[in-house]
């Protein structure tokens, strides 16, 4: 399952997270992001144990969305210990995202 990820949560449930975590930056009008979507909440579901995922609606939450200059949606971020450790932009199957995952696990 993913989380919500908002500019009042990020913090605590980002950059103190002791686990990595993923985070899906979306919209509701995006084409693509409804494509990555179902994608991202198997992949919470799938390492529910392992990592944190969410997702940042971009409309609702402008700070996060511009401290990381995200201008492309869906973009999709992951943390390690606080920091960006790696980047997808656009819609790509689950195994590449699981891979990207595995990586850093």
């Amino acid at each position: 399952m993913a989380i919500e990820i908002t500019d009042a949560n990020f913090e605590e449930q980002v950059l103190k997270s002791d686990k990595p975590v993923i985070i899906d930056f979306w919209a509701e009008w995006c084409g693509p992001c409804r494509m990555v979507g179902p994608i991202v909440q198997e992949i919470g579901d799938d390492y529910a144990e392992k990592a944190i995922v969410g997702k940042v609606n971009v409309d609702e939450n402008p700070g996060v969305t511009a401290k990381f200059g995200i201008r492309n949606i869906p973009t999709i971020l992951f943390f390690k210990n606080g920091e960006v450790v790696d980047k997808q932009v656009g819609a790509v199957p689950k195994q590449i995202l699981a891979g990207k995952l595995e990586a850093i696990l």
